[in-house]
């Protein structure tokens, strides 16, 4: 007979979510930066810092497509190149995912309970307005990393050497050049797709899970959350694109590009068209389809071993040890 499984504690969570996010981050992250140059390498031309090559002397785009991004960072920068902002994306994991991840269970079991004083009855708005809690709680905390880590990968794209040496030195360097408030640039399109990504990410994956163990189709297990991390990653691709792609911009914009996020946008809009939205979108979804499809893999199987025995981490179980003694 199988052993019902064990709720996991809170704690349980945020390690399982921090752990299984910096996980997903490593195996992702070349995607990423080629995102990255994709949604950015007009905004370079239009400032006239792009390296010197084949977007300015042929007037054709640099960057083609996902698989041709990769390959020109590869030749020109080296494959070091493609993991830019790694460090700095860690870093936003730890801090990001274990808040928008970690504390998503319990903040919609709070919902729920505050509004039907039943912490069980979950429905599909407790969902969405619990995604969005923990995703913005989650960008107020996160936001400089994420400021780092988009200037990092972008800084390749620049005819001069990197300005940036590392993590550390890129939050020195913003600082003193730009102030403390430049490190929430791009707060208002960060907190909006972030929010955005969240409610898609967790709720659709919620929604797949439960639906297919409702009707039996699968067991809790890997099979299933390798189809619903995969589902929730093209949900939050197509949502999420356009913010995405402002967020991005307007992040690595140099003073006085744009007068605000709505500038950012409209900007976009006259330069480039509707399309200018979904730039880099295919890298966008091989990135979060596979960040999600890797993410809630591990973060599953993490909680369902952590919460085995295996191993102990909640402070509080040798008091109760010694108290039945």
């Amino acid at each position: 007979m199988e052993n019902p499984r064990v709720e996991p504690s809170l704690l349980v969570k945020i390690v399982s979510a921090g752990t299984a996010a910096c996980i997903a981050e490593c195996m992702s992250i070349p995607l990423d930066t080629a995102k990255v140059r994709l949604q950015i390498q007009g905004e370079a031309k239009v400032i006239g810092v792009l390296k010197p090559l084949t977007e300015i002397s042929t007037n054709l785009p640099k960057y083609s497509g996902l698989f041709g991004t990769l390959r020109v960072i590869a030749k020109e920068e080296g494959p070091r190149a493609l993991y830019s902002g790694l460090h700095a994306g860690l870093q936003r994991q730890m801090c990001f995912a274990t808040i928008r991840v970690g504390f998503y269970d319990d903040v919609k079991r709070k919902y729920a309970e505050r509004l039907y004083n039943d912490p069980n009855k979950i429905t599909v708005g407790i969902r969405i307005l619990a995604g969005i809690t923990t995703g913005g709680l989650s960008v107020c905390v996160a936001q400089p990393t994420d400021v780092v880590k988009v200037r990092m990968q972008a800084q390749g794209m620049l005819a001069s050497r990197p300005k940036y040496l590392s993590p550390l030195h890129a939050y020195k360097t913003i600082i003193k050049e730009e102030g403390v408030r430049s490190l929430y640039k791009g707060f208002v399109p960060n907190f909006a797709r972030n929010a955005i990504v969240n409610v898609s990410e967790l709720v659709t994956y919620d929604m797949i899970k439960e639906t297919i163990l409702s009707y039996g189709w699968m067991s809790d297990n890997l099979p299933l959350h390798f189809l619903a991390g995969f589902g929730a990653g093209f949900c939050a691709t197509v949502v999420a694109s356009p913010v995405d792609v402002v967020k991005t911009r307007y992040m690595n914009s140099p003073t006085n590009r744009y007068t605000g996020v709505i500038n950012c946008a409209a900007t976009i809009m006259r330069e480039g068209g509707l399309k200018a939205y979904y730039k880099g979108c295919f890298p966008s979804f091989l990135r979060l389809g596979s960040w999600n499809t890797i993410m809630f893999v591990c973060y599953e199987q993490l909680k369902l071993f952590l919460s085995s025995g295996h191993v102990t981490i909640q402070p509080h179980v040798t008091l109760e040890v010694h108290s039945q003694n």
